[in-house]
């Protein structure tokens, strides 16, 4: 199994701002957290909003602590929106189920960490984040 390390984590996060920037997005704030939950990286684009660490982390905390993506819990929030009232109850309040939450899964499909990408909207966030992941050698699932 791939480990998600510091030297990509830093790939990740240059790449998805690097995308933002070249796709002409907003200022992108984006943060990885390894297979538990916590922090490897965060950066925010100069421009950002200072509140963007905390929507970046609780959009990558959740894809990682329910093992699936933004787009994902986004559906299972509208289907079934007492589970994830539910579940954001027991992480503390910090889910985020919207795109922008982005599982890194290594070559043999093994979650390895998450993306949180916040600033323009959720799907241009994910596919930001998406870019980087992709750049560090991982297969992101958002």
């Amino acid at each position: 199994m791939a480990e998600l390390g510091i030297e990509a984590a830093r790939v990740i996060v240059a790449q998805t701002l690097a995308h933002g920037a070249a796709a002409g997005m907003k200022p992108l704030s984006v943060i990885v957290l390894d297979a538990g939950g916590h922090v490897m990286a965060f950066e925010r684009s100069d421009g950002a909003s200072p509140g963007r660490f905390g929507i970046a982390q609780a959009k990558a905390h959740g894809a990682v602590m329910l093992g699936i993506g933004g787009r994902a819990q986004q559906a299972r929030a509208e289907t079934q929106a007492y589970f994830m009232a539910a579940a954001n109850g027991i992480y503390g309040g910090r889910l985020m189920p919207v795109a922008g939450g982005i599982l890194v899964r290594g070559a043999d499909g093994a979650v390895v960490g998450a993306v949180g990408v916040t600033g323009d909207s959720s799907d241009n966030d994910a596919l930001a984040g998406e870019a980087g992941i992709r750049a560090a050698g991982f297969q992101p699932e958002a």
